[in-house]
């Protein structure tokens, strides 16, 4: 990604910049949920949840609930498991859930910056866009409807409402043959009117009504200047086609949302309006509002409001257990109970406090009994009820007013209960969906000290929910035995069981032998209860190394390879075939009834089983012409007697398949020449899992080849003929020869491959797609796969002398376009800020440590001294009585009548210890009652430890760390040290601060903080530092400083003013200092230190609002701004001796001036549609090529990989350009448009979008592919090969 050079800027020629192309790849998707919905997507009685992500996502899960293996294992697995994923290349909205007339399914009404409503079914999991209607112009515009989207609980009309003026009601029915239709749009405009809130009225089968909360402002030339927000009903009738202004009345200027109550038959109807300290009820034709203050925590100032943020409704069958769920800004959720007297007509409400929960966009209430909270920021929960009556819980009973103004702050501090927030007291966590959203910062790089790959360091969270996150490329490993051999084994094999009573169980057999085979010897272990080492009364042949073992024929027969023969094991006798004279065996495969072996000289020789004597029997024998060095049979399919082929393996670079069909044995069908020897091979039947058995899959034979070198080879292997494909896809694993054995994932075929790390290739369930990843785990020498009562599809491996049993974590390997990363967490104090990594001495022996350090702030937020002074208590283990629950429980929607309501449980006096986890939840600390407090700390983590905290400094009191790096002082002799810079008493509105600091710090022995000085500085907050030619580089406020340390403080050394807001960023080579500013960009500042001068030499001609920069080379630098944009910019050459003459005086008067200070040029700009927080420039492998690795605010982790060839631009440019006509638009959006939404999109490739290739049906992939003069293999492989030489 090199640009210029340094040493090319001897005079000032204007010569146009080197292009640059770049790739964008996504690694990990965007996890924040904007909103969520609960109902019935993909088909009647299946209970999913429809999540808007950011990013432009569209998921729909679904709640699985599992029952264990074991039958002893009581309590079932309930998970959230993806079903369907959409991309739209759109900003979404806001979305509704709508259920046409007469279907039994929901489908999902969406809005986006497209301008248009769209109506998705996803019926079987596959989205059909039923309607895209567009209203208004693309983008998020006040005044274009799209913000708020309601629909009829009967699934008659929709309303789509903007911020200001506009409202459209469009009218959904049915047509003759029963499709969906949806009329022209209804107008319902209502000018200078602003709206909060949308939803759909539930009065039965009247008209459709549609509540919203909505203030009217005044003209300019009014001189009655006053507002009152309203709730407002509109009506559609449905005779006359046409939407009035029905109803309104006043609410509480601090309304915000919206709950419709059942109506009809089934309730009173109206709506729960949610406001500061109150919920309301409220309808048409009431003259009185029935309010009901929230309980409120002790600690919270009494003069402080807390605001009703989300507010969603649950039906049950009986209108007295309907009940709605009501969340505060804080966290605390509340339970509201409607009364309701014979005439369906409310005459109160009463309201208890639930839990505590993370503040959430959305709460969702599923049939099954299920909570779903979408959280505003940390991981998603999903809750299972563990009781709904709550009759110890702070409750606080509604009360009839007639005036508004009624309601207030003060009236509910006088009149509701106070709590202490705790554990889950009433709920219980069942699963949790990972959300590292916001992420803040980013670091890559290999510091546990014994891994291959680099791992990812992010910084995610707020607040209680803030984490240090380590992600790792590949799958998670559970590692559930280890146990020492006494050498260094060969190989390891299993052998199922196969006698009658395994075979006529059913279902997967379990392994019946471990056989560990050694340079002299062979082991045999025996799997049942415990593992045993069996002896020679077994029939084994213990005194040579085996080279194959298999169960043989179904009535218990074994069959072991070994050096000099092949032995079958029948009711522990054996029976050996020899090798004839000085022959040995080299090579070797077996399956149930086939036998292939390989001798020296290049002879191979065939066996099968006679299904009638039971013998193995010699079929045919072929000199290969070369000598062999690998050999696979492949695995029987179910309903046939034998595997077809056979793949062989010559050490003259050649891999060659040879059929095993009665009369045509051993000869050859096809063969592929390599660039390096085989070292393993293996024939893959994806339609089938290793017991034989059929998948949903379909069918597709696959060769996959381990290579000498450390790459592997995948072909496909024609089922019928035998000739191999044309265009293999080839992968480096590792340094070491890659070693390829067959095992099963859920159910399906999978691969094995073991280099210098072990990886797992598989194909996608429900696609064709072929996944592959890495382990996270310590390299392996052999594995296969194992099956046992008590593990399931288990791996059992070797690695040095021991031998692991292993189990692999298989949610990350979905076949997405997200990569397989595992994720380990370390909870943080308070959200993180900024991260920094340190190398320093320990001990007198030069030795030096690898340190990580994290600074953390919250804004309105306590220090944990004055938390714990006030008596706050940090783990919320505080107790309350519990009781079971009673008639108020829950009612439940299940398939299974008569088997128990699921909700009733008993909470014991103490939570276990094991029980704990599942209770804990994130809790906010107390709120100040004035701006201007901050709780902050700078933490010490040791990466090589799990991230173990080694020490964390509290810092004063409404002090708050903002910034950190660390600097080398070459006149204190370069010691790292840590510079902190810190603000005291800030607020943000406005903008202001006691006193700012720079704080320095030494780490004394690697494990903890010594301070060493605090410097005051004037003229504004520090937010940026950076080490600079031996000195520490601050940014204050519009200004940027040059220091130097002395004894007691730091020593100005150079000042450079006049900066247009504040320094953001800073980077530094050479004698140059890249500044990002808060508003205008990029500023380049060179240092002259004959003069001591810092000049401004150029900047960026477009004010962009920088959050993070990466430098790329000494001219180049890649920037973030708060709109979503990726923006590179290059120092034109020469610019930087043009501007500074000898005397130095010219510097002076040019950077004055806006027209001579040379300008950067624009190499590459892409939005990304998520705020890019941090990035930086590294390789995902050891000693692969640098991409730009970047975080966004909602979790997205991606990579702008540079292209190496013009044949790859022209490749993915076509391909582009293609998929923008031809692909899916689900909700109207031009894909070009938007990633061109400030500016237009240059230089860089939309990687999502062809990826999105690989969602076309096959037809549609011919016809692009015949454009691009390539087959849909040869695409898809070219994909697939980007992807992969990241990693």
């Amino acid at each position: 990604m090199a640009g210029a050079s340094a040493h090319d800027n001897d005079e000032a020629i204007p010569v146009q910049a080197v292009a640059m192309k770049l790739l964008d790849v996504r690694l990990q998707p965007a996890t924040a949920i904007i909103q969520s919905l609960a109902g019935e997507f993909t088909g009647a009685g299946r209970q999913e949840i429809c999540m808007l992500k950011a990013g432009g996502t569209i998921e729909v899960h679904r709640i699985v609930t599992t029952k264990g293996d074991d039958e002893e294992e009581e309590e079932a697995r309930t998970v959230l498991k993806l079903v369907s994923r959409v991309e739209t290349q759109s900003i979404l909205r806001s979305c509704s859930l709508v259920r046409f007339p007469g279907e039994k399914r929901d489908a999902v009404a969406v809005t986006s910056d497209s301008g248009s409503l769209s109506v998705l079914d996803f019926e079987n999991g596959v989205c059909k866009i039923l309607h895209c209607v567009v209203f208004g112009k693309p983008g998020c515009r006040r005044e274009v409807p799209g913000q708020y989207v309601a629909s009829d609980p009967k699934g008659r009309a929709v309303m789509v409402a903007a911020i200001e003026k506009r409202k459209l009601v469009y009218v959904l029915n049915r047509d003759a043959e029963g499709t969906p239709t949806i009329a022209s749009p209804l107008e319902a405009h209502r000018s200078r009117t602003l709206t909060f809130a949308t939803v759909g009225v539930d009065n039965g089968y009247d008209n459709p009504i549609f509540a919203c909360i909505e203030l009217q402002y005044p003209q300019d030339h009014q001189e009655d200047m006053s507002t009152e927000k309203q709730l407002a009903y509109y009506e559609l009738d449905l005779g006359l086609n046409h939407v009035s202004r029905r109803w309104a009345a006043k609410v509480p200027e601090s309304a915000c949302c919206l709950a419709a109550i059942p109506g009809g038959a089934e309730g009173p109807s109206g709506v729960l309006v949610g406001c500061e300290d109150f919920v309301l009820y409220m309808h048409e034709g009431s003259t009185e509002t029935v309010a009901c203050a929230i309980p409120r925590r002790n600690l919270h100032p009494e003069g402080k409001g807390i605001l009703i943020t989300t507010l969603t409704l649950y039906r049950q069958k009986k209108m007295s257990k309907t009940f709605a769920l009501a969340q505060s800004e804080y966290g605390d959720v509340y339970k509201i109970t409607i009364q309701v007297d014979d005439e369906k007509k409310v005459i109160g409400m009463q309201m208890a406090l639930l839990d505590t929960l993370p503040t959430a966009n959305s709460l969702n209430v599923s049939k099954l009994g299920m909570l779903f909270c979408a959280s505003e920021f940390g991981d998603h929960f999903l809750y299972q009820f563990q009781r709904i009556d709550l009759p110890d819980a702070p409750t606080t009973m509604s009360e009839r007013i007639l005036k508004v103004e009624d309601i207030t702050t003060a009236h509910a501090s006088t009149t509701a209960p106070t709590f202490d927030p705790t554990l889950l007291e009433n709920l219980r966590t069942v699963f949790v969906l990972d959300n590292p959203s916001p992420t803040t910062g980013v670091m890559v790089g290999e510091l546990a000290g014994n891994e291959v790959s680099p791992q990812i360091y992010t910084l995610t969270g707020r607040g209680p929910s803030s984490n240090l996150r380590v992600s790792r490329h590949g799958a998670s490993v559970t590692e559930l035995a280890v146990s020492d051999l006494p050498g260094v084994p060969g190989g390891v094999f299993t052998i199922a069981d196969n006698s009658a009573e395994a075979i006529t169980s059913g279902g997967t057999r379990n392994d019946k032998y471990i056989v560990v085979s050694f340079a002299d010897a062979t082991l045999v272990l025996s799997v049942g209860d415990s593992v045993e080492e069996v002896g020679k009364e077994s029939g084994f042949e213990f005194d040579l190394p085996t080279l194959a073992a298999s169960a043989l024929g179904i009535d218990g027969a074994i069959c072991q390879v070994h050096r000099n023969g092949v032995r079958q094991i029948q009711n522990k006798q054996a029976k050996q075939w020899s090798c004839p004279g000085l022959k040995r065996i080299e090579y070797a495969s077996v399956n149930e009834s086939q036998v292939i072996i390989a001798l020296g000289g290049g002879e191979v020789i065939y066996f099968e089983l006679d299904p009638v004597g039971g013998n193995l029997i010699e079929r045919a024998t072929r000199d290969m012409g070369a000598d062999v060095c690998c050999v696979d049979i492949g695995v029987i399919p179910k309903g046939r007697s034998r595997s077809l082929f056979a793949a062989i393996g010559c050490r003259d670079q050649t891999v060659r398949i040879v059929s095993l069909e009665p009369g045509n044995w051993l000869n050859q069908k096809s063969s592929t020449s390599l660039k390096s020897r085989p070292h393993s091979v293996a024939l893959q039947d994806m339609s089938v899992g290793m017991d034989g058995t059929a998948n949903e899959s379909g069918g597709d034979l696959t060769l996959i080849v381990g290579l000498d070198e450390g790459s592997s080879l995948r072909a496909a292997v024609d089922p019928v003929t035998g000739s191999i494909g044309p265009s293999p896809t080839r992968r480096f694993l590792g340094a070491r020869p890659v070693s390829v054995s067959r095992i099963s994932l859920e159910g399906q075929s999978a691969a094995l491959l073991l280099s210098s790390r072990p990886w797992i290739s598989r194909r996608a369930a429900g696609s064709n797609k072929h996944v592959m990843a890495p382990l996270s785990y310590v390299p392996l020498d052999h594995g296969c796969s194992f099956n046992s009562g008590a593990v399931r599809e288990g791996i059992v491996a070797t690695a040095g002398k021991t031998l692991r049993i292993l189990a692999i974590d298989t949610a990350d390997l979905n076949g997405g376009d997200a990569e397989a990363f595992n994720t380990k967490k370390m909870g943080l104090r308070y959200t993180p800020r900024q991260m920094c990594l340190m190398s320093v001495p320990i001990g007198a022996n030069d030795l030096r440590k690898i340190v990580l350090t994290v600074i953390e702030s919250d804004t309105n937020d306590y220090g944990l001294e004055e938390k714990q002074s006030m008596g706050f208590d940090l783990t919320g283990s505080g107790k309350k009585s519990k009781k079971t629950g009673g008639d108020d429980a829950m009612d439940v929607d299940s398939d299974d009548e008569g088997k128990g309501d699921g909700l009733e449980a008993n909470l014991e006096d103490e939570i276990a210890e094991d029980d704990r986890e599942s209770r804990k939840t994130p809790i906010r600390g107390p709120l100040p009652a004035e701006d201007g407090h901050w709780g902050s700390c700078i933490r010490l983590v040791d990466p090589a430890n799990s991230c173990a905290t080694l020490d964390c400094i509290e810092m004063g009191r409404n002090e708050a760390a903002l910034c950190c790096a660390t600097v080398r002082f070459h006149s204190k002799g370069g010691e790292p040290l840590l510079a902190v810079g810190t603000v005291t008493g800030m607020t943000m509105h406005p903008l202001k601060q006691t006193e700012s600091h720079v704080v320095l710090y030494r780490i004394v022995n690697g494990d903890r903080f010594q301070l060493l000085h605090r410097t005051a500085v004037e003229d504004g907050p520090v937010l940026s530092l950076s080490h600079f030619q031996g000195r520490l580089l601050v940014g204050v406020g519009k200004s940027l400083r040059l220091y130097e340390m002395g004894k007691r403080q730091l020593l100005r050394k150079c000042e450079l003013r006049g900066l247009p807001t504040f320094a953001k960023t800073i980077q530094t080579v050479g004698d140059r200092a890249f500044i990002g500013d808060m508003m205008q960009s990029i500023q380049i500042v060179r240092y002259d230190n004959s003069l001591n001068r810092l000049a401004v030499i150029a900047r960026d001609a477009s004010p962009r609002p920088i959050v993070c920069q990466e430098l790329l080379d000494w001219n180049t630098v890649a920037v973030g701004d708060k709109f979503g944009n990726i923006s590179v910019l290059r120092l034109p050459r020469g610019a930087d001796t043009s501007v500074v003459d000898v005397s130095g005086q010219r510097v002076l008067w040019d950077s004055a001036r806006e027209d001579a200070t040379p300008k950067l040029e624009l190499l590459c700009h892409y939005y990304v549609g998520e705020v890019v927080t941090s990035m930086t420039r590294s390789s995902l492998v050891a000693g692969g090529g640098e991409s730009l690795i970047y975080v966004t605010v909602s979790g997205r982790i991606g990579a702008l990989v540079p292209f190496a060839s013009r044949d790859d631009v022209d490749f993915y440019t076509q391909l582009e350009n293609l998929l923008r006509q031809d692909a899916k638009r689900p909700t109207g959006r031009d894909p070009q448009s938007y990633r061109s939404f400030y500016t237009p999109i240059m230089h860089v490739i939309d990687g999502d979008l062809c990826g999105a290739f690989a969602a076309l049906s096959y037809d549609e992939q011919t016809k692009i592919a015949e454009k691009l003069d390539r087959t849909v293999p040869e695409v898809m492989k070219k994909l697939e090969d980007t992807r992969n030489s990241l990693f």
